[in-house]
């Protein structure tokens, strides 16, 4: 006997929402959602994107896993407030993309960072001992300035990485990569700049771009309803939903003067800069 209704997902519009830094975290929780969004066989995905950028791997295993996705269903790109760097870059993942007038984008490039702090530890006395296997194990140690052949290095490593990314958005946008890198050296631009480059293909709101998934796959704009991949919330904020207060003096990070969202956005940022030191990153920073 064969059901006569299809399932809700293959009336249904997925969504993912790509919110902050994109790192491990972030990484994890939208290959997982891609998963299932295959799995279930939704005709059409809407990506919101909303991001500065991130960690340079993990922005490239979202783009992969986009890219493969786009033999099975319409992926919609949506660029929200700022779409910056790596968020571009997940765009280039998606069949079509949309941002808004305003929206900040660009920022196509690499950055590395390391901290220099040989002066403060000389005047506090403080002083290591490197014992290595070879003269670059100990590259962009904080307690010494870097020597020219290691600049030389990790100048190599940045620009091999930054040649990944153009080529990806000449490839995505169908553009040569003397044109990609005529604006591709760091500057931001916002999505009305973005079409005349040719990173974006229209204007318009999340609404917009949900409309224009409908119409890619071929369901009806004013039925398809968006079924949101959220990440998974711990059990405490399941259990008080919407109240943070409560849940930060449940976990004794209640504060007084400070809110415990700003505190919680306060560690993870210093979190993501203790760990992706050193690391290559396609990351806007204003």
């Amino acid at each position: 006997m064969v059901w006569p209704f299809s399932p809700r997902s293959r009336r249904s519009i997925a969504r993912i929402e790509v919110n902050g830094v994109i790192a491990a975290a972030a990484r994890k929780r939208i290959l997982e959602a891609l998963k299932e969004i295959e799995e279930r066989r939704f005709p059409a995905l809407l990506l919101r994107i909303d991001s500065p950028g991130g960690t340079v791997g993990d922005s490239q295993e979202i783009y992969t896993a986009l890219k493969r996705l786009k033999d099975k269903l319409k992926i919609v790109a949506s660029f929200g407030n700022i779409s910056a760097s790596g968020g571009v870059y997940i765009g280039m993942g998606a069949d079509h993309i949309m941002a808004n007038p305003g929206t900040i984008t660009g920022s196509i490039g690499v950055i590395l960072r390391g901290n220099n702090l040989e002066r403060l530890l000389d005047r506090v006395g403080v002083s290591f001992k490197v014992i290595k296997s070879g003269p670059y194990k100990d590259i962009l140690a904080f307690d010494r300035e870097l020597t020219d052949p290691e600049k030389s290095i990790l100048q190599e490593l940045i620009d091999v990485s930054y040649g990944q990314f153009v080529k990806t958005v000449a490839e995505a946008r169908r553009l040569s990569e003397d044109t990609v890198r005529s604006f591709a050296d760091g500057r931001i631009f916002t999505g009305e700049q973005a079409v005349q480059l040719g990173v974006v293909d229209r204007l318009g709101s999340e609404e917009d771009a949900r409309l224009w998934a409908a119409e890619l796959a071929g369901l009806d704009p004013d039925k398809a309803e968006c079924i949101t991949f959220e990440e998974k919330k711990p059990l405490l904020r399941r259990l008080v939903p919407g109240n943070s207060q409560m849940v930060g003096a449940a976990t004794g990070l209640a504060y007084p003067g400070l809110a415990v969202p700003a505190l919680n956005a306060t560690l993870e940022w210093l979190e993501f800069e203790r760990s992706t030191s050193g690391l290559p990153l396609w990351l806007y920073r204003p």
